[in-house]
């Protein structure tokens, strides 16, 4: 049974993640809460990764670091601590993490990695500077491991666009605010945290053992499609 280490389980897709790979998997989710999901192969350690150390774990095959933000302000009321916090969530951290499990990663069984970036990566969107900052970032990091890390560890990253989680709750506040986000989606649609997870579970698999330093858009066609 392989290890599977998610940084960000407790919630969303992070959470998803943790549920989708714990029929078959040993899961250990680390988050700065706990969460109401329980499972036999799955263990939680209370942890904040940005201010704390991060446990020692004698094996890791897959990574996930599935911490996030939405930080959407118009450019002229962002502070440079906005910039650094959203730096910090979404690239040092996976940064420190993946430092931390690299070397239980290279003795891993056919051993992979998955960041998260964004749509807001590709796409110029208003209310966006911050976090699009942070996740080039990520998309930076993936090319560069990827090719670092090749042939021992396989790297890669999902570009989502809006899904339903908790943290995007702000975005999907009424039925209003739902059908324009749909409306604006060429496939008349938006993400599920479960979508997510099963792409994660495929690109952390065995089956997508030639794919790696690749960033995977699931933009519901927002990004490729103009209509």
């Amino acid at each position: 049974m392989k290890t599977i280490v998610v940084v960000g389980g407790s919630k969303g897709i992070g959470l998803a993640i943790v549920k989708e790979f714990a029929e078959y998997s040993n899961v250990i989710s680390i988050s700065r809460n706990k969460s109401d999901f329980e499972h036999p192969n799955v263990t939680q350690i209370e942890v904040d990764v940005l201010t704390d150390e991060l446990p020692t774990i004698e094996s890791v095959d897959q990574l996930v670091y599935c911490l996030g933000s939405i930080n959407l302000k118009p450019f002229n009321r962002l502070k440079t601590s906005d910039f650094q916090l959203d730096f910090d969530v979404n690239v040092l951290g996976a940064v420190k993490t993946i430092q931390h499990f690299l070397p239980q990663l290279k003795l891993g069984i056919n051993p992979s990695v998955l960041l998260f970036s964004s749509v807001a990566a590709k796409m110029g969107m208003p209310f966006h500077a911050s976090i699009s900052i942070a996740k080039a970032g990520i998309e930076g990091l993936v090319k560069s491991l990827g090719a670092e890390f090749a042939p021992t560890i396989r790297i890669n990253a999902i570009a989502p666009t809006l899904t339903d989680t908790t943290l995007a709750a702000h975005l999907l506040r009424n039925e209003t605010a739902v059908e324009n986000m749909i409306q604006r989606h060429p496939l008349k649609k938006f993400l599920n945290t479960k979508e997510v997870a099963d792409m994660a579970a495929f690109l952390l698999s065995d089956k997508a053992a030639s794919i790696s330093g690749q960033i995977i858009e699931m933009d519901c066609g927002l990004v490729t499609f103009k209509l």
